[in-house]
């Protein structure tokens, strides 16, 4: 390990705090094992959840072994610190189903063949535990002073809906997962997104307490756009890494519509490339930054998608883009012949196909003129699509100047 990873992540944007910068600088000079929890609250990451993911493949290039670990145990409570009002709770059969799915997803970002990399589910030891002994063992551990101190469980209890008392056990769990962790793997290192500050810490403090160990903590920036946008969130929905959820032409647009201002940060944080390839491609500015965007949208699809899909995806937006080609890998939905005969009113098709997340949003779009219709504006909220419209099988749509859909006849 010639670079020190800790300057990697730091250089490339990763690092918000740490809870011994000297420390983990002189740990990392070896092998260390280090993790990050996930919650399993959906079925499907977005890219919201790139930071740590990245941030682990990045300490595993380096030579240190990261931990995925799910959260069955804990996402059973839900976390409330970055909440104003209590999670949905779901059910266990719901949790480790999006558990299943979510195992499948990082075995696709990171490397767990000969044990370069693990995954762990923290239901394996959380769900066993017995109250009584953990709450002698493990919460005499804690103080509620301290606790309370805590921002994100401060604000929820100066909330009108108050601190509840399954939510103010979070942070034990939280604490017993590092624990945990430091026994059975050796892992001296966790980090998370830096609203986890207060339960990472709890974590170190136990481990300290109980083994009379130092262990390490690191927390990533929660990342917003420039205009403050939060990451992986759209006007049209999330961002999954999940292709069923979202297709990989649409994860490329995604990336390719960046804004300039974070173009640089975003391939410095999203992408392996060199740094001194970053920075070049972060002069970029006009017209050409459009070249530096392709590179990150083609990078960041590859690293999720795959070299061929991220290529196909490429190519398909030169040709939208350019010469107006479409092609299959433009996101399509089928329609019954009858259905498209009759006609379907622009607003309600725009809405079904999901460009508008609904007929007053399609019809304003229409009314400002960002709606089209085979690069032909819609004029009025009241025309109906039909047979027509079709062109060598189907209709092209556009919201705005980079969001299109295809409509064929089943």
């Amino acid at each position: 390990m010639s670079e020190n990873v800790f300057d990697i992540l730091s250089e490339r944007g990763f690092i918000e705090q740490v809870s011994d910068e000297q420390g983990i600088r002189a740990a990392v000079e070896q092998p260390i094992t280090c993790y990050v929890g996930f919650d399993p609250s959906a079925a499907s990451f977005h890219v919201g959840h790139l930071v740590p993911i990245m941030a682990l493949a990045h300490m595993q290039r380096h030579g240190h072994r990261p931990i995925a670990l799910m959260g069955g145990g804990t996402g059973m409570i839900g976390d409330p610190s970055d909440k104003d009002e209590m999670r949905r709770l779901l059910t266990v059969e719901q949790i480790d189903a999006n558990v299943a799915k979510l195992k499948k997803q990082m075995a696709n970002l990171l490397d767990f063949s000969e044990g370069q990399a693990l995954m762990a589910n923290n239901a394996d030891w959380l769900r066993p535990l017995n109250y009584l002994e953990f709450l002698r063992d493990i919460g005499r551990r804690f103080s509620v002073n301290r606790m309370l101190a805590a921002e994100g469980y401060r604000r929820r209890y100066d909330s009108v809906g108050g601190l509840n008392f399954l939510e103010f056990n979070y942070m034990l769990l939280q604490a017993y997962d590092f624990l945990h962790a430091f026994r059975e793997y050796g892992c001296t290192l966790q980090a998370g997104g830096n609203d986890q500050w207060g339960n990472i810490l709890a974590g170190v403090d136990l481990v300290r307490r109980v083994e009379g160990k130092q262990v390490h903590a690191l927390t990533y920036p929660l990342l917003t756009t420039s205009s403050g946008a939060k990451m992986g969130k759209t006007a049209a929905g999330a961002i999954w890494l999940d292709p069923e959820l979202l297709a990989p032409y649409e994860y490329y647009q995604y990336w390719i519509n960046t804004e300039d201002a974070d173009v640089e940060r975003f391939l410095a944080m999203f992408t392996f490339l060199p740094m001194e390839q970053v920075r070049e491609l972060g002069r970029l500015t006009g017209a050409d930054i459009r070249q530096a965007k392709e590179v990150l949208a083609l990078e960041t699809t590859k690293i999720l998608h795959g070299e061929k899909a991220a290529r196909k995806a490429r190519d398909t937006s030169r040709k939208l883009f350019g010469a107006g080609v479409v092609t299959e890998t433009v996101p399509t939905t089928e329609f019954e012949a009858p259905e498209l005969q009759a006609g379907i009113s622009a607003p309600e098709l725009f809405q079904r196909v999901g460009l508008s997340r609904s007929r007053s949003e399609a019809r304003r779009l229409i009314q400002q003129g960002g709606a089209y219709v085979n690069d032909e504006p819609v004029r009025s909220v009241d025309d109906f699509i039909t047979a027509e419209h079709l062109i060598d099988g189907s209709i092209l749509l556009r919201a705005g100047k980079k969001r299109y859909h295809r409509v064929v006849v089943a």
